[in-house]
């Protein structure tokens, strides 16, 4: 039984803006209304749902997931729920519960038609209420994806110098060594190590290293080919893949990375750093982790033949 009091509610309804009631109300004789105490459940998500429920008085809150997380949207009155799923006859997508006590007025999908038969205003207004609602979907979606994003990024960059981190290095080289591999491609791996690095955070503090470190990493990359990758790979140590290139290719790259860092990588007279670097170049078949082996032993000779040079792996 709809009163007077619930009849001023109703004007206020998104639904009727701008809608003369005394035109449809006689089609209310067909709605009833409902009233939910806090926490009761309106719809569940995968049941079905044959009204369109005009939120009077009170609040809703729609949970895609978890009820747990934050509401995926908050409804007040005037607001409507249940819509999409009357409309296109699926299950609830949601759960819809009532944050306080709340009171509806249920529409039948018949009466609902009805409605829409009988006032052009309502029509308008169901689908101004539909295209929000989808405005809103999309919303959330492109706001879901850039977060997403954030996160991937946040993941696979290294803080400190910007560029790609070991996790994205033990996830993207295999791939680029893949290719090549099947298209016969040659492939070359540069690992490149700041020489005595330890002796100059303690020298000179830490922050003064960390600085080392983001220069260092963008003389690195700037130094290379478009087709280039590289990654931090852990403490002062930096993998560079470079596809397509034989050793004949990578050790001149290699010794003009050496020789950049030699330049400019120092903060102050005093504090110049040096680069020694090992290079491979990838066998027939070889995984990354067998190719890492190799340019680390060459690297490994590059210290202990004096360092601030380049070696080729045997």
């Amino acid at each position: 039984m709809i009163d007077s009091e619930d009849r001023q509610r109703i004007e206020r309804v998104n639904l009727f803006a701008g809608v003369s009631l005394e035109s449809v109300e006689h089609l209310f004789e067909h709605c009833y209304r409902l009233d939910l105490e806090r926490g009761q459940h309106l719809l569940e998500a995968g049941a079905a749902n044959s009204n369109l429920y005009l939120i009077l008085d009170g609040e809703l809150r729609v949970y895609l997931s978890d009820r747990n997380l934050p509401p995926h949207a908050v409804f007040g009155a005037g607001d409507c729920v249940g819509e999409m799923s009357l409309l296109d006859g699926q299950t609830a997508s949601a759960l819809v519960l009532a944050a306080r006590e709340t009171r509806l007025l249920a529409v039948p999908r018949d009466a609902l038609w009805s409605l829409v038969d009988c006032s052009h205003g309502v029509a308008r207004n169901l689908l101004a209420i539909l295209s929000g609602r989808m405005r809103d979907t999309s919303q959330a979606l492109v706001a879901a994806q850039s977060q997403s994003l954030e996160f991937e990024q946040a993941t696979s960059v290294d803080a400190l110098t910007g560029i790609h981190n070991r996790r994205w290095a033990l996830e993207a080289f295999p791939r680029a060594i893949a290719r090549c591999d099947h298209d016969h491609d040659p492939l070359c791996l540069i690992i490149a190590d700041i020489d005595l690095f330890k002796h100059f955070n303690e020298r000179f503090g830490h922050l003064a290293g960390d600085a080392v470190l983001r220069r260092m990493a963008r003389r690195l990359a700037d130094g290379l080919r478009p087709q280039d990758l590289i990654a931090r790979y852990g403490g002062e140590e930096f993998l560079i893949l470079l596809p397509h290139a034989t050793v004949d290719e990578a050790l001149p790259i290699a010794e003009r990375l050496r020789e950049l860092v030699a330049i400019g990588s120092g903060l102050q007279a005093g504090q110049g750093v040096t680069l020694s670097c090992g290079v491979a170049q990838m066998f027939r078949g070889e995984t990354l982790e067998e190719l890492l082996s190799r340019v680390d032993a060459a690297l490994q000779r590059a210290k202990e033949d004096g360092r601030d040079r380049v070696e080729i792996a045997g």
